[in-house]
C-alpha cells in the first residue's frame, strides 16, 4: 500500500508539473477515441504511460483515450498481437515501437505507418530533436515516428545499503575484473551479487548485449552489425565467456522472475546487481526510493564512455481510424511539457534538447552528459541494431546458452544468424 501511494504521489506530482509548467492550448474540435497500443504495464511504465495520456487530454478534452496495452517485457507478447491486427487491417491509431530496423522492417516497408514530416515542421522539433535520433527514424527523406524518450540500455543498478553494509564503495566506473572481485566478496558473504528475471529471455539477452559493449568497446561493438567484427572471432568468445561467467553469479530463480520482478529483488535485498536499461529507474520511483540512498548506478562493466540508445516512439497508423486524434496524440507526446513530466518517471531522458535539466535528478542529469558526451551505439535487443529475424536467433541461442554454457556454440549460432539476416558475409 505504501509503494502504491507514494506512486501515486510521484504520478500527481508530475501532472501537476505538466499543467504548471506551461499553458497547454486546447483543441476541443478533435473528438472520438483513439486506440495507443504498448507493452507499459509495470508499475513505473505505467506512471509514466499516465503522463502521456494527462497530455494529450490536456490539449485534447474530448478525446477519449482507448489503452490497448498487452504485458510482457520488450514488447515480447506485444508484437505478435499487433502483426496480427495489422495483417488483418486492423490498426490501433498508435503503438509503441522502437527506430531502427524494428521501424523499417516491421512497419514502414509493410505500408503500415504514414510519414509525420508535417508534425515536425508546424512544431518545430526539427531545431530540437538531434540529428541523430531523427536518422533513426527517416528513410527516403520522410520520418516516420515520435520519440517520447531515449533510454541508456547499459545501465549496472545496485542495491547501495547492502553494499554500504559489505564496506563497498563503488567509484564512477565498474571495470569486469572489479565486479568479479565484488561478486566474489558478495557470494562469500552468503549473498546473491546478480539479479536477472529472464522469464523474458530478452533480459539475459541484454545482458549478453552489455556485456558484449563492455568486452569489445564501442568501435568492435558496432562491428558486429556492419559485418567487420565477426561473432566467430577469438574476442567476441572472449566476451561470451565473461557473460557465462556473470551467469554464475544469478540468482537461483531466475527463470521465474520477470525484469521487473528482478529489480524488485534488487529493492528488497535479495541481489544486489542488475543490468538493464533505465526503465529500471521508473520502477525505483514508483517503490519510492531515493538517489544514491537506497540505489546506485554505474554503466555495465567495461561500458563507461558509452551509451546503449534504447528509444521509445509511437508512429501514425496509415489508415487510422482516427487520423485527428492520432496527429494530436504524436503532438501531445512529443510537447516539451509531455517529456518533462514522462521521462522523470519513465527513467529516460527526453529527445528534444530544450528540456529543463532542474526537472530532473541525479539519475537523469548524469545520463544526460552521459547522452551528449558519450559513443552512442544501437541495441539489438531492442530492434535498432539487426532485423526481427536476428533478434529472434539471438533469444533462442542465449536460451541454450543459459543452460549449457557453450561459448562456441552460442558464437556460432550469432554468426550464422548474421549471415541470414544479411549484414555478415562468413
Amino acid at each position: 500500500m505504501k509503494a502504491r501511494f507514494l506512486m501515486m504521489l510521484v504520478i500527481v506530482g508530475a501532472l501537476l508539473s505538466l499543467v504548471s509548467g506551461a499553458v497547454v492550448a486546447q483543441d476541443e474540435t478533435v473528438t472520438g477515441d483513439l486506440e495507443v497500443f504498448s507493452w507499459w504495464t509495470s508499475g513505473g511504465e505505467a506512471a509514466a504511460l499516465d503522463a502521456l495520456f494527462a497530455a494529450m487530454n490536456a490539449s485534447y478534452p474530448n478525446v477519449n483515450i482507448v489503452n490497448a496495452t498487452v504485458a510482457g517485457g520488450g514488447g515480447s507478447a506485444a508484437r505478435p498481437v499487433l502483426q496480427t491486427r495489422l495483417a488483418g487491417g486492423d490498426p490501433p491509431d498508435s503503438w509503441q515501437v522502437h527506430p531502427g530496423w524494428e521501424l523499417f522492417g516491421q512497419y514502414v516497408e509493410p505500408g503500415y505507418v504514414a510519414p509525420v514530416n508535417d508534425i515536425y515542421e508546424s512544431e518545430g522539433w526539427n531545431d530540437v530533436v538531434p540529428e541523430q535520433l531523427r536518422e533513426m527514424m527517416s528513410r527516403d527523406g520522410n520520418i516516420y515516428l515520435v520519440l517520447a524518450g531515449v533510454h541508456r540500455g547499459n545501465g549496472f543498478w545496485y542495491n547501495k545499503k547492502v553494499l554500504d553494509e559489505q564496506g563497498i564503495t563503488l567509484g564512477e566506473a565498474l571495470s569486469v575484473d572489479e565486479f568479479f572481485a565484488i561478486a566474489d566478496q558478495l557470494q562469500a558473504a552468503d549473498i546473491t551479487p546478480l539479479c536477472v528475471g529472464d522469464s523474458g529471455i530478452w533480459a539475459t539477452a541484454q545482458l549478453l548485449e552489455n556485456t558484449l559493449l563492455g568486452v569489445l568497446g564501442p568501435e568492435g561493438y558496432r562491428g558486429l552489425w556492419d559485418g567487420s567484427v565477426s561473432f566467430n572471432s577469438d574476442e567476441v568468445k572472449a566476451a561470451i565467456a565473461v557473460y557465462g561467467r556473470m551467469l554464475d553469479y544469478q540468482n537461483s530463480d531466475h527463470s521465474a522472475l520477470s525484469w521487473d520482478q528482478a529489480v524488485d529483488a534488487l529493492m528488497e535485498g535479495r541481489c544486489v546487481f542488475n543490468s538493464m536499461g533505465d526503465w529500471a529507474y521508473g520502477e525505483f520511483v514508483a517503490a519510492g526510493k531515493e538517489d544514491n540512498v537506497d540505489f546506485g548506478w554505474v554503466s555495465h562493466p567495461g561500458s563507461e564512455g558509452s551509451f546503449m540508445v534504447v528509444a521509445d516512439g509511437f508512429p501514425m497508423a496509415a489508415g487510422a481510424p482516427n487520423p485527428a486524434a492520432a496527429a494530436g496524440w504524436l503532438k501531445a507526446i512529443g510537447s516539451v511539457e509531455a517529456q518533462e513530466a514522462f521521462n522523470p518517471l519513465k527513467g529516460s531522458i527526453c529527445a528534444r534538447t530544450d528540456c529543463n535539466r532542474e526537472s530532473f535528478g541525479p539519475y537523469h542529469n548524469w545520463a544526460m552528459d552521459s547522452f551528449g558526451s558519450g559513443e552512442l551505439v544501437a541495441t539489438v535487443v531492442h530492434g535498432t541494431a539487426a532485423p526481427a529475424d536476428f533478434q529472434q536467433a539471438m533469444n533462442d541461442a542465449v536460451t541454450l546458452f543459459v543452460v549449457d554454457r557453450d561459448v562456441d556454440a552460442l558464437a556460432a549460432a550469432l554468426a550464422e544468424a548474421a549471415v541470414s539476416a544479411g549484414f555478415a558475409s562468413e
